[in-house]
C-alpha cells in the first residue's frame, strides 16, 4: 500500500492584475486564476517556493 501523500489546500485571496507576467504563470501552475478560487496541491518544496513568491496573492488555508 502506498504512503498516503501530504496536500496543503490554496487560496487565492487578491487580484493578479498589474502583476508580473512571471507572477501570474505561477498562478496557473498552482491551478489559481481568479480571487476565491482554492486548490490541493502536493506538500513539496517546490509548491512552498512559489507560494512564497506569491505571499501577496495566495495563503495555505489547511495542510494535512
Amino acid at each position: 500500500m502506498a504512503p498516503a501523500k501530504k496536500t496543503i489546500k490554496l487560496e487565492q485571496f487578491a487580484s493578479p492584475a498589474r502583476r508580473h507576467h512571471d507572477q501570474r504563470e505561477t498562478l496557473i501552475g498552482l491551478k489559481l486564476n481568479k480571487v476565491g478560487r482554492t486548490s490541493d496541491m502536493p506538500d513539496t518544496p517546490q509548491t512552498h517556493g512559489m507560494v512564497r513568491k506569491l505571499n501577496h496573492l495566495v495563503r495555505i488555508v489547511d495542510a494535512k
